[in-house]
Parts: structure tokens; sequence; C-alpha cells
């Protein structure tokens, strides 16, 4: 096991939604503890199953200590970029999406976000899962909510 990136005391930033897995007391499994974006102070760093870095984070503003783990936190001194979508949502393309001259999604088509792609000089792009096989990377200016319901209880 690596040593902590973060220290005790140190702001941190939460570049992902963190949900309840079922170890947050009083909450049910899956509700939403905490939105991307919020900061706070590192408290203490642990284990969990003896190979994952655990930091017990306290975020002031919202007056609750959340575990995270050290792929959900960026120092909070960092540039942030507030991303639209998050891992597992369902998206629609917003225009036909062509690899070498081929359309390969048409407008309109469902997926499902694959993965954040936060730190490329074009802005934030998403790995997107569209049913054939095949995933493209999108930028989020070509993606909307598939849902226009599920969009409603996303920040924007």
């Amino acid at each position: 096991m690596s040593l902590p990136l973060y220290e005790y005391g140190q702001a941190v930033r939460l570049i992902r939604n963190v949900r309840n897995d079922g170890t947050y007391p009083g909450k049910d499994t899956g509700a939403l503890l905490m939105r991307r974006g919020a900061v706070g102070c590192v408290y203490d760093v642990g284990t969990y199953l003896q190979d994952q870095l655990i930091y017990r984070v306290h975020f002031l503003d919202q007056g609750c200590t959340v575990g995270c783990r050290e792929e959900e936190l960026i120092p909070a001194s960092d540039p942030w970029i507030p991303n639209l979508f998050e891992f597992r949502d369902q998206v629609v393309a917003t225009r036909s999406l062509a690899v070498r001259g081929e359309v390969v999604v048409e407008q309109g088509r469902t997926g499902s976000i694959e993965k954040v792609l936060r730190d490329l000089p074009g802005g934030i792009q998403y790995h997107v899962y569209f049913g054939d096989g095949r995933v493209l990377q999108v930028p989020e200016t070509s993606l909307a909510w598939a849902d226009a319901q599920a969009g409603d209880e996303h920040e924007h």
C-alpha cells in the first residue's frame, strides 16, 4: 500500500459525487452524501480491507464527515471546472458523432458515461458507451441528459 497523498488538515475537493455504500449510519444505501466540488479538510487517514486508503474528510459548510477514496479527491487549491455528468449517468448525443468521417453514433442516441476526463486542453470530455461495444471520447458540449427529469436532480 502506498503512502497517503493527503495529510491531516489539508484542504481537499471532491471530484465525484459520494453516495452511501452502506457504511454511513442513518442514510439509505445509495443516498447522496456529498456533491462533487465540495471542499473539506482531511481529518484522518485509515485503511479499508487492508489495501485501500480512506480519508475521513470533514466538510464544514455541510456539517458532516465522509470517508473518501484518494481518487475522489484533489487538492482544494487545484483548478476546479465542474463537470456536468458522472460515471453511469445516462446521456444522449446532441449531434451525430463520427470516427474518421464515418458517422458511428446518430444524434439522439443514448449512452452511458464510463469515465470523466477532466484534464484535457479542450475542456471536460467523457468516455461514453453507446451499446454497440464501442466507447467514444465525447466533449461535454455534445451531450445532454438522456432523461430530462434526471437533469433536475443534478447540479447545472
